[in-house]
């Protein structure tokens, strides 16, 4: 079987449309890790993802009479793109079906590319149930994504690339699988060549449709498949490429959403390039095998997939990243409820920096604070930050893999207090740099009681804090000239100026 994959990868048409793209050395996370990390860079494709060689490989096969009568597939998005622009180069009328989830530059991507896109269904299965019934009723050529031999072959020729570009030593080749396409190509064509080089599937934990089949010995039918990564949203791993993997694949490793954030950033800070999700599992698989197994010094290859990425994902991606590489502990600590615990516990958490500060009173006895911290995965762990703060003295629950309090708690701390009479509301600015928050507790003192405080260090150049005091008068001009005052002391840009309670009460 091999040798009928390799020689049909030899003679794949790949070229006339896609590039043979670079296997760039990651250099920082290589120093990092202790081993040479290589990116083999797919997302410099003309339209930024592998897909591009599958396609096209699949669409040269057709005869005269298939090509007019045009071809429709099923995608999230990248295969998508790449059937596109193959069939505008063939002279293809093309009919894309894709998820109504599936990202909006996707969306373009293919009619941009004169393709015609049809949103149909949540999920990639409703999708390809669409796009088999159009076949019907059309009598168009169905395209696989992935399950299909001249498509495998097309996504293989990554892996006569990278045998070319690196002849010397090579350890293992991590490899981000959805349907199983771009694996069973790499797979077929190393383990032909070069048997000794592990071929390493990575998948994101809430679609692991390969790593439960190979478990299985046989296909499995995930009920459900995480979006997050939506180029490997799949719930079943495909036949042909099944087929291969079975016997070629020498492991899959999962990952989570924080640890491909994380790898997304890494990638970026070697090559100044952002990746999509799914791209990044192959660098994320890396880290983690490299972690688990404490190898070192082996040259290791990660297949940076594709970079189509809503804009507005980063967001996300951004909020997540350090907690996946380990740099940042999310916790809730009880504190006494009286002035000068938010200063005392700041002294607690000695020079780490806070990168995320919430509380709203509660009782007349203990104070619940939402906190995030950094942290260093090997210097100064998460586990060490909460010995600390309890050895102190301060109850701590980590929060750092709670996903209701990630996504939702940190949000949610605030709001109307019943026990507070009066109060009133400020918001402060001030030069984003390491210390500024506790530089502004520690001038503040134990002079005011402290009802609300919100912080969140979300890189700008500025801090932004929203606070509220529990007034000991009524009247909000007596404190407003003492808090600028503090203000001036402690270099804040900016104050606002104060609400008082029944205003703050009218905006709820």
């Amino acid at each position: 079987m091999l040798e009928h994959y390799v020689k049909k990868i030899l003679t794949s048409r790949v070229y006339d449309v896609a590039v043979e793209t670079p296997l760039q050395n990651a250099r920082q996370l290589s120093e990092r890790l202790g081993n040479k990390v290589w990116l083999k860079r797919e997302d410099l494709q003309p339209v930024f993802s592998f897909k591009i060689r599958g396609a096209y490989n699949k669409l040269t096969q057709l005869t005269g009479e298939e090509r007019a009568r045009g071809v429709v597939t099923a995608s999230a998005g990248n295969h998508a793109q790449g059937l596109a622009l193959a069939a505008k180069v063939l002279g293809v009328k093309a009919t894309i079906v894709m998820p109504k989830t599936t990202p909006e530059i996707k969306v373009e991507g293919v009619r941009s590319r004169g393709g015609k896109v049809v949103l149909h269904g949540d999920s990639f299965p409703e999708a390809l149930a669409y796009s088999l019934k159009l076949v019907d009723e059309k009598g168009y050529v169905y395209i696989h994504p992935y399950d299909d031999p001249h498509t495998i072959a097309g996504q293989g020729t990554v892996a006569m690339e990278i045998l070319r570009q690196h002849p010397g030593p090579l350890d293992a080749i991590f490899v981000p699988v959805g349907g199983g396409g771009l694996i069973a190509g790499i797979a077929a064509y190393v383990k032909y060549l070069r048997p000794e080089i592990k071929i390493i599937g990575v998948e994101p934990d809430d679609s692991n449709c390969l790593q439960l089949a190979m478990a299985a010995g046989e296909r499995v039918v995930l009920p459900t498949v995480g979006l997050f990564a939506d180029g490997v949203a799949v719930a079943q791993i495909g036949q042909y490429t099944f087929d291969i993997c079975k016997d070629y694949v020498d492991e899959v490793i999962t990952v989570s959403t924080d640890e491909i954030c994380a790898a997304i950033k890494d990638i970026y800070d070697d090559t100044r390039s952002i990746t999509e999700p799914a791209g990044a599992l192959g660098v994320a698989g890396i880290k983690k095998y490299v972690e688990t197994r404490g190898i070192t010094g082996q040259a290791l290859v990660a297949i940076d997939s594709g970079a189509n990425v809503n804009f507005d994902r980063l967001r996300h991606v951004a909020e997540r990243a350090e907690l996946g590489e380990g740099r940042e502990a999310i916790i809730a600590v009880t504190i006494p409820e009286k002035p000068g615990s938010f200063k005392a516990f700041c002294e607690a958490v000695g020079k780490r920096q806070i990168t995320e500060f919430n509380y709203r009173y509660h009782t007349g006895s203990e104070a619940h604070i939402f906190v995030g911290v950094q942290t260093h995965p090997e210097n100064d762990p998460r586990s060490a930050l909460i010995a600390s703060l309890t050895h102190q003295g301060f109850p701590v629950l980590d929060l750092t893999e709670n996903e209701l309090a990630k996504l939702h708690i940190r949000h949610m701390v605030g709001g109307h207090a019943a026990k507070v009479s009066d109060e009133v509301v400020f918001r402060f600015e001030f030069p984003e740099r390491p210390g500024a928050l506790f530089n502004f507790l520690n001038k503040l003192g134990g002079r005011w009681n402290i009802s609300m405080f919100h912080y969140r260090n979300h890189g700008a150049a500025d801090g932004r804090v929203v606070a509220a005091c529990k007034c000991r008068r009524t009247s909000v001009t007596w404190y407003r000239p003492r808090w600028k005052r503090l203000a001036t002391r402690t270099g804040m840009k900016a104050i606002t100026r104060p609400i008082n309670c029944s205003s703050v009460e009218r905006l709820r």
